[in-house]
Protein backbone atom coordinates (compact mmCIF):
# COMPACT_ATOMS: atom_id res chain seq x y z
CA UNK A 1 0.00 0.00 0.00
CA UNK A 2 1.49 3.38 -0.76
CA UNK A 3 1.51 5.74 2.83
CA UNK A 4 -0.89 8.44 1.91
CA UNK A 5 -4.14 9.40 4.29
CA UNK A 6 -6.38 6.85 2.42
CA UNK A 7 -3.93 4.09 2.88
CA UNK A 8 -3.71 4.80 6.47
CA UNK A 9 -7.52 4.87 6.85
CA UNK A 10 -7.78 1.56 4.62
CA UNK A 11 -4.97 -0.27 6.92
CA UNK A 12 -6.79 0.86 10.17
CA UNK A 13 -10.46 -0.64 8.50
CA UNK A 14 -8.63 -3.83 7.25
CA UNK A 15 -7.25 -4.50 10.98
CA UNK A 16 -10.98 -4.08 12.36
CA UNK A 17 -12.51 -6.70 9.50
CA UNK A 18 -9.86 -9.22 9.70
CA UNK A 19 -9.56 -8.81 13.55
CA UNK A 20 -5.72 -8.55 13.89
CA UNK A 21 -2.74 -5.99 13.00
CA UNK A 22 -2.26 -4.53 9.75
CA UNK A 23 1.12 -3.07 8.91
CA UNK A 24 1.49 -0.38 6.31
CA UNK A 25 5.05 0.22 5.18
CA UNK A 26 5.65 4.09 4.80
CA UNK A 27 9.57 3.97 3.86
CA UNK A 28 12.71 4.50 5.64
CA UNK A 29 11.37 1.32 8.47
CA UNK A 30 8.58 3.93 9.63
CA UNK A 31 5.65 2.03 9.32
CA UNK A 32 1.79 2.35 10.55
CA UNK A 33 0.44 -0.39 13.04
CA UNK A 34 -3.12 -0.77 12.67
CA UNK A 35 -5.22 -2.53 15.37
CA UNK A 36 -8.23 -4.51 15.58
CA UNK A 37 -9.64 -1.64 17.64
CA UNK A 38 -9.85 1.01 15.13
CA UNK A 39 -6.71 2.51 15.85
CA UNK A 40 -3.16 3.04 14.09
CA UNK A 41 0.20 4.11 15.69
CA UNK A 42 3.24 5.29 14.04
CA UNK A 43 6.42 3.22 14.88
CA UNK A 44 10.27 3.30 13.89
CA UNK A 45 12.27 0.26 13.65
CA UNK A 46 16.19 0.87 13.82
CA UNK A 47 19.46 -0.94 14.51
CA UNK A 48 21.79 0.65 17.42
CA UNK A 49 24.48 -1.32 19.22
CA UNK A 50 23.85 -4.31 17.14
CA UNK A 51 20.31 -4.35 18.92
CA UNK A 52 17.00 -4.10 16.42
CA UNK A 53 14.62 -1.47 18.73
CA UNK A 54 11.74 0.04 17.95
CA UNK A 55 10.67 3.32 18.91
CA UNK A 56 6.90 4.67 18.45
CA UNK A 57 5.59 8.29 17.58
CA UNK A 58 2.02 8.92 18.34
CA UNK A 59 -1.13 7.71 17.59
CA UNK A 60 -2.84 8.64 14.02
CA UNK A 61 -4.58 11.09 13.56
CA UNK A 62 -3.55 12.50 16.51
CA UNK A 63 -0.24 12.90 15.04
CA UNK A 64 -0.85 12.90 11.10
CA UNK A 65 1.07 11.35 8.24
CA UNK A 66 3.47 14.24 7.73
CA UNK A 67 4.31 14.29 11.51
CA UNK A 68 5.22 11.21 11.38
CA UNK A 69 7.85 11.43 8.40
CA UNK A 70 9.47 14.49 10.51
CA UNK A 71 9.86 12.58 13.53
CA UNK A 72 11.27 9.64 11.69
CA UNK A 73 13.67 11.90 9.99
CA UNK A 74 14.55 13.34 13.37
CA UNK A 75 15.40 10.32 14.96
CA UNK A 76 17.12 8.54 11.88
CA UNK A 77 19.27 12.27 12.33
CA UNK A 78 20.26 11.10 15.90
CA UNK A 79 21.16 7.55 14.41
CA UNK A 80 24.15 9.36 12.67
CA UNK A 81 25.34 11.02 15.19
CA UNK A 82 25.37 8.05 17.42
CA UNK A 83 22.63 8.98 19.51
CA UNK A 84 19.80 6.34 20.34
CA UNK A 85 15.88 7.77 19.86
CA UNK A 86 14.55 6.08 22.47
CA UNK A 87 17.35 7.13 24.86
CA UNK A 88 17.26 10.64 23.66
CA UNK A 89 13.28 10.51 24.73
CA UNK A 90 13.97 9.19 28.10
CA UNK A 91 16.56 12.19 28.73
CA UNK A 92 14.62 14.51 27.42
CA UNK A 93 11.35 12.86 29.85
CA UNK A 94 13.80 13.03 32.39
CA UNK A 95 15.30 17.16 32.05
CA UNK A 96 11.46 17.86 31.85
CA UNK A 97 10.76 16.23 34.85
CA UNK A 98 13.49 17.95 35.91
CA UNK A 99 12.28 21.74 35.20
CA UNK A 100 8.61 21.07 36.44
CA UNK A 101 10.08 20.14 39.58
CA UNK A 102 12.42 23.06 39.78
CA UNK A 103 9.11 25.22 40.27
CA UNK A 104 9.26 28.58 41.49
CA UNK A 105 7.08 27.71 44.59
CA UNK A 106 9.63 25.23 45.89
CA UNK A 107 12.71 27.85 45.32
CA UNK A 108 11.04 30.66 47.27
CA UNK A 109 10.45 28.54 49.76
CA UNK A 110 13.96 26.95 50.12
CA UNK A 111 15.25 31.00 49.65
CA UNK A 112 12.85 32.24 52.79
CA UNK A 113 14.02 28.86 54.87
CA UNK A 114 17.63 29.75 54.02
CA UNK A 115 17.01 33.31 55.06
CA UNK A 116 14.76 33.00 57.86
CA UNK A 117 17.46 33.09 60.71
CA UNK A 118 18.99 35.87 59.13
CA UNK A 119 16.35 37.99 58.99
CA UNK A 120 14.37 40.11 61.68
CA UNK A 121 10.91 39.05 62.61
CA UNK A 122 9.53 41.94 61.43
CA UNK A 123 11.55 40.93 58.07
CA UNK A 124 10.41 37.39 57.79
CA UNK A 125 6.59 38.26 58.47
CA UNK A 126 6.73 40.86 55.57
CA UNK A 127 8.59 38.31 53.77
CA UNK A 128 5.71 35.72 53.92
CA UNK A 129 2.95 38.52 54.12
CA UNK A 130 4.16 39.43 50.00
CA UNK A 131 5.12 36.02 49.09
CA UNK A 132 1.71 34.17 49.89
CA UNK A 133 -0.69 37.10 48.95
CA UNK A 134 1.56 38.48 45.55
CA UNK A 135 3.91 35.75 44.30
CA UNK A 136 3.63 32.54 45.37
CA UNK A 137 -0.51 32.32 44.10
CA UNK A 138 0.54 33.33 40.59
CA UNK A 139 3.77 31.74 40.30
CA UNK A 140 4.17 29.03 42.56
CA UNK A 141 3.58 26.32 40.26
CA UNK A 142 5.61 27.84 37.46
CA UNK A 143 8.96 26.29 36.33
CA UNK A 144 11.95 28.27 37.13
CA UNK A 145 13.29 28.11 33.66
CA UNK A 146 10.23 28.83 31.62
CA UNK A 147 9.54 31.93 33.59
CA UNK A 148 10.11 35.64 31.57
CA UNK A 149 10.54 39.08 32.76
CA UNK A 150 7.30 39.72 30.75
CA UNK A 151 5.40 37.06 33.58
CA UNK A 152 7.30 38.57 36.37
CA UNK A 153 6.34 41.88 34.98
CA UNK A 154 2.47 41.39 34.75
CA UNK A 155 3.03 40.14 38.75
CA UNK A 156 4.65 43.54 39.48
CA UNK A 157 1.81 45.28 37.58
CA UNK A 158 -0.82 43.65 39.21
CA UNK A 159 0.79 45.49 42.59
CA UNK A 160 1.21 48.37 41.04
CA UNK A 161 -2.08 49.06 40.15
CA UNK A 162 -3.46 49.14 43.45
CA UNK A 163 -1.20 51.64 44.12
CA UNK A 164 1.02 49.42 46.62
CA UNK A 165 4.48 50.67 44.95
CA UNK A 166 6.68 49.74 48.49
CA UNK A 167 5.53 46.31 48.28
CA UNK A 168 6.04 46.25 44.25
CA UNK A 169 9.41 47.80 44.98
CA UNK A 170 10.13 45.12 47.53
CA UNK A 171 8.72 42.35 45.48
CA UNK A 172 11.13 42.98 42.65
CA UNK A 173 14.08 42.99 44.77
CA UNK A 174 12.83 39.71 46.52
CA UNK A 175 12.33 38.08 42.66
CA UNK A 176 16.04 39.02 41.91
CA UNK A 177 16.94 37.53 45.04
CA UNK A 178 15.35 34.29 44.94
CA UNK A 179 16.59 33.90 40.99
CA UNK A 180 19.72 33.88 42.12
CA UNK A 181 19.59 31.73 45.07
CA UNK A 182 17.95 29.49 42.73
CA UNK A 183 21.00 29.91 39.78
CA UNK A 184 23.50 29.41 42.90
CA UNK A 185 21.44 26.01 43.99
CA UNK A 186 22.15 24.91 39.99
CA UNK A 187 17.95 24.97 39.73
CA UNK A 188 18.35 27.62 36.71
CA UNK A 189 20.58 29.42 34.68
CA UNK A 190 19.00 32.63 34.21
CA UNK A 191 17.36 35.90 35.89
CA UNK A 192 14.28 37.03 34.41
CA UNK A 193 13.70 39.45 37.47
CA UNK A 194 17.14 41.37 36.89
CA UNK A 195 15.60 43.64 34.59
CA UNK A 196 12.07 44.12 36.17
CA UNK A 197 13.25 48.12 37.52
CA UNK A 198 13.64 48.84 33.72
CA UNK A 199 9.23 48.86 33.91
CA UNK A 200 9.00 49.78 37.65
CA UNK A 201 5.78 52.29 37.30
CA UNK A 202 6.20 55.87 38.46
CA UNK A 203 5.63 56.49 42.26
CA UNK A 204 3.22 59.55 42.52
CA UNK A 205 4.74 62.67 44.76
CA UNK A 206 3.36 62.01 48.40
CA UNK A 207 0.35 63.29 49.12
CA UNK A 208 0.16 66.31 51.72
CA UNK A 209 -2.89 66.33 53.98
CA UNK A 210 -4.26 69.35 54.78
CA UNK A 211 -3.12 70.54 57.89
CA UNK A 212 -2.55 73.99 59.64
CA UNK A 213 0.38 75.80 60.97
CA UNK A 214 1.58 75.46 64.79
CA UNK A 215 0.75 78.85 65.20
CA UNK A 216 -3.22 78.32 63.89
CA UNK A 217 -3.47 75.91 67.05
CA UNK A 218 -5.47 78.27 69.26
CA UNK A 219 -8.08 78.74 66.38
CA UNK A 220 -8.68 74.83 66.15
CA UNK A 221 -8.64 74.33 70.12
CA UNK A 222 -11.11 77.32 70.55
CA UNK A 223 -13.12 75.72 67.73
CA UNK A 224 -12.94 72.19 69.09
CA UNK A 225 -14.36 73.60 72.63
CA UNK A 226 -17.23 75.23 70.98
CA UNK A 227 -18.45 72.24 68.84
CA UNK A 228 -21.53 71.07 70.20
CA UNK A 229 -21.03 67.22 67.91
CA UNK A 230 -21.18 64.24 69.16
CA UNK A 231 -18.70 63.75 72.00
CA UNK A 232 -17.56 60.28 70.55
CA UNK A 233 -16.26 62.70 67.70
CA UNK A 234 -15.01 65.01 69.90
CA UNK A 235 -13.20 62.50 71.49
CA UNK A 236 -11.69 60.49 68.79
CA UNK A 237 -10.49 64.16 67.22
CA UNK A 238 -8.76 65.03 70.78
CA UNK A 239 -6.96 61.57 70.83
CA UNK A 240 -5.86 62.14 67.22
CA UNK A 241 -4.47 65.72 68.23
CA UNK A 242 -2.94 64.18 71.31
CA UNK A 243 -1.25 60.74 69.91
CA UNK A 244 -0.63 61.49 66.31
CA UNK A 245 -1.98 57.87 65.30
CA UNK A 246 -3.21 56.98 61.87
CA UNK A 247 -6.96 57.88 61.67
CA UNK A 248 -8.16 54.07 60.68
CA UNK A 249 -6.49 53.19 63.54
CA UNK A 250 -8.06 55.91 66.10
CA UNK A 251 -11.35 55.40 64.96
CA UNK A 252 -11.45 51.69 65.35
CA UNK A 253 -9.78 51.72 68.69
CA UNK A 254 -10.88 48.95 71.15
CA UNK A 255 -11.70 49.14 74.41
CA UNK A 256 -9.49 45.71 74.83
CA UNK A 257 -6.32 47.75 73.70
CA UNK A 258 -6.24 50.29 76.21
CA UNK A 259 -4.92 49.99 79.74
CA UNK A 260 -6.42 53.21 81.38
CA UNK A 261 -4.26 51.86 84.96
CA UNK A 262 -1.12 51.99 83.18
CA UNK A 263 -1.99 54.96 80.48
CA UNK A 264 -1.26 52.23 77.55
CA UNK A 265 -2.66 51.76 73.90
CA UNK A 266 -1.47 48.50 72.79
CA UNK A 267 -1.74 48.06 68.47
CA UNK A 268 -1.27 44.23 67.65
CA UNK A 269 1.01 43.20 65.03
CA UNK A 270 -1.42 43.18 61.75
CA UNK A 271 -4.34 45.21 63.36
CA UNK A 272 -6.85 46.85 61.01
CA UNK A 273 -5.43 50.27 60.10
CA UNK A 274 -1.97 50.10 60.80
CA UNK A 275 0.49 50.55 57.50
CA UNK A 276 2.55 48.07 57.52
CA UNK A 277 1.09 45.83 60.01
CA UNK A 278 3.64 46.20 62.85
CA UNK A 279 2.79 46.37 66.56
CA UNK A 280 2.32 49.77 67.97
CA UNK A 281 2.56 51.13 71.87
CA UNK A 282 1.23 54.73 72.96
CA UNK A 283 1.60 56.17 75.86
CA UNK A 284 -1.30 58.14 77.09
CA UNK A 285 -1.11 61.43 78.42
CA UNK A 286 -3.32 62.21 81.65
CA UNK A 287 -5.31 64.46 79.50
CA UNK A 288 -6.68 60.62 77.21
CA UNK A 289 -6.81 58.70 80.20
CA UNK A 290 -9.48 61.25 81.79
CA UNK A 291 -10.95 62.00 78.35
CA UNK A 292 -11.63 57.86 77.76
CA UNK A 293 -13.07 57.23 81.41
CA UNK A 294 -15.27 60.04 80.91
CA UNK A 295 -16.06 58.20 77.24
CA UNK A 296 -16.55 54.65 79.08
CA UNK A 297 -19.73 55.86 79.92
CA UNK A 298 -21.06 56.11 77.04
CA UNK A 299 -19.37 53.33 74.51
CA UNK A 300 -17.64 50.91 77.41
CA UNK A 301 -20.85 48.24 76.39
CA UNK A 302 -19.07 48.06 72.94
CA UNK A 303 -16.32 46.73 71.72
CA UNK A 304 -15.07 50.09 69.93
CA UNK A 305 -14.19 52.87 71.39
CA UNK A 306 -15.47 55.47 68.75
CA UNK A 307 -18.95 53.95 67.74
CA UNK A 308 -21.10 54.51 64.83
CA UNK A 309 -23.51 56.82 64.75
CA UNK A 310 -25.92 54.49 62.79
CA UNK A 311 -24.72 51.22 64.16
CA UNK A 312 -22.90 51.29 67.85
CA UNK A 313 -21.37 47.84 67.19
CA UNK A 314 -19.53 49.56 64.77
CA UNK A 315 -16.69 51.54 64.29
CA UNK A 316 -16.69 55.38 63.84
CA UNK A 317 -16.86 55.82 59.94
CA UNK A 318 -13.98 56.98 57.94
CA UNK A 319 -15.61 60.26 57.00
CA UNK A 320 -16.52 61.64 60.83
CA UNK A 321 -13.69 63.45 61.34
CA UNK A 322 -13.31 65.40 58.60
CA UNK A 323 -17.22 66.14 58.49
CA UNK A 324 -16.38 67.55 62.09
CA UNK A 325 -13.68 69.54 61.19
CA UNK A 326 -14.95 70.93 58.08
CA UNK A 327 -18.02 72.25 59.96
CA UNK A 328 -15.89 74.11 62.57
CA UNK A 329 -14.56 75.77 59.68
CA UNK A 330 -11.51 73.76 58.76
CA UNK A 331 -12.86 71.90 55.66
CA UNK A 332 -9.58 72.12 53.02
CA UNK A 333 -7.31 73.54 56.21
CA UNK A 334 -7.03 69.94 58.99
CA UNK A 335 -7.61 67.01 58.05
CA UNK A 336 -7.63 63.91 60.66
CA UNK A 337 -4.27 62.62 59.19
CA UNK A 338 -3.18 66.16 58.85
CA UNK A 339 -3.15 65.67 62.94
CA UNK A 340 0.07 63.28 62.16
CA UNK A 341 2.16 66.46 60.18
CA UNK A 342 1.38 68.89 62.46
CA UNK A 343 2.23 67.03 65.55
CA UNK A 344 5.55 66.02 63.14
CA UNK A 345 6.15 69.82 62.89
CA UNK A 346 5.60 70.90 65.97
CA UNK A 347 7.99 68.33 67.81
CA UNK A 348 10.32 68.10 65.23
CA UNK A 349 10.75 72.16 65.72
CA UNK A 350 10.20 71.82 70.00
CA UNK A 351 13.15 69.74 69.80
CA UNK A 352 12.56 66.22 70.48
CA UNK A 353 14.49 63.81 69.11
CA UNK A 354 14.03 62.49 65.57
CA UNK A 355 13.64 58.76 66.60
CA UNK A 356 11.28 59.30 69.46
CA UNK A 357 8.86 61.24 66.73
CA UNK A 358 9.62 58.69 64.29
CA UNK A 359 8.38 55.83 66.46
CA UNK A 360 5.39 57.70 67.84
CA UNK A 361 4.32 58.08 63.94
CA UNK A 362 4.95 54.37 63.63
CA UNK A 363 7.20 55.16 60.90
CA UNK A 364 9.42 52.17 59.67
CA UNK A 365 10.24 48.73 60.96
CA UNK A 366 10.50 48.78 64.62
CA UNK A 367 12.99 46.05 64.60
CA UNK A 368 15.70 47.99 63.20
CA UNK A 369 15.29 51.12 65.54
CA UNK A 370 18.89 50.36 67.83
CA UNK A 371 18.43 47.24 66.41
CA UNK A 372 15.76 45.70 68.62
CA UNK A 373 11.97 46.29 69.34
CA UNK A 374 10.51 45.53 72.67
CA UNK A 375 7.64 46.96 75.22
CA UNK A 376 10.45 49.69 75.92
CA UNK A 377 12.13 50.88 73.03
CA UNK A 378 11.81 55.24 73.51
CA UNK A 379 8.31 54.32 75.47
CA UNK A 380 9.32 56.57 78.55
CA UNK A 381 10.63 59.65 76.38
CA UNK A 382 7.92 59.39 73.96
CA UNK A 383 5.32 59.22 77.27
CA UNK A 384 7.33 62.35 78.61
CA UNK A 385 7.11 63.89 74.77
CA UNK A 386 3.57 63.43 74.74
CA UNK A 387 2.14 64.54 78.41
CA UNK A 388 4.55 67.62 77.36
CA UNK A 389 2.43 67.94 74.29
CA UNK A 390 -1.15 67.63 75.89
CA UNK A 391 0.01 70.41 78.46
CA UNK A 392 1.35 72.67 75.63
CA UNK A 393 -2.21 72.45 74.09
CA UNK A 394 -3.69 72.48 77.22
CA UNK A 395 -1.85 76.09 77.77
CA UNK A 396 -3.00 77.44 74.60
CA UNK A 397 -6.55 76.64 75.58
CA UNK A 398 -6.77 77.97 78.60
CA UNK A 399 -3.90 81.11 77.39
CA UNK A 400 -2.36 80.39 80.68
CA UNK A 401 1.85 80.03 80.55
CA UNK A 402 1.63 79.31 76.57
CA UNK A 403 5.59 77.46 76.16
CA UNK A 404 7.24 78.67 72.77
CA UNK A 405 7.33 75.82 70.58
CA UNK A 406 10.63 76.35 69.86
CA UNK A 407 13.11 74.57 72.32
CA UNK A 408 15.54 72.29 72.74
CA UNK A 409 14.41 69.13 74.48
CA UNK A 410 16.51 68.21 77.57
Amino acid sequence: MKATDKAVQAAIRHAVQGGKAVYLSCGDNLRLVATPQARGYWQLRYRYGGNERTISFGYYPTVPLAEAFARSTKARALLRDGVDPMQHRRDQKAELRRVVQNSFGAAAEAWYTFNLPRWSKATADKARQYLDKDLLPPLSKRPLSMLTPDELGQVIERIEKRRAFNVAKKCRQWLKAIFKYAIARGWTKDNPAETLNAIAAPVPATRNYAHIDVDELPELLKALDAYSGSPVTVGAIRLALWTANRPGVTRTLKWSELDLDDALWTIDQGREGMKLGYRHLTPLPHQAVTMLRELHKLTGTFEHVFINRADPQRPMSDAAINIALARMGFKGRQTGHGFRHLFSTAMNEKGYKEDWIERQLSHGDPDKIRGTYNKAVYLEPRRKMLQQWADHLDAIRTGSNVVPIKRKAG
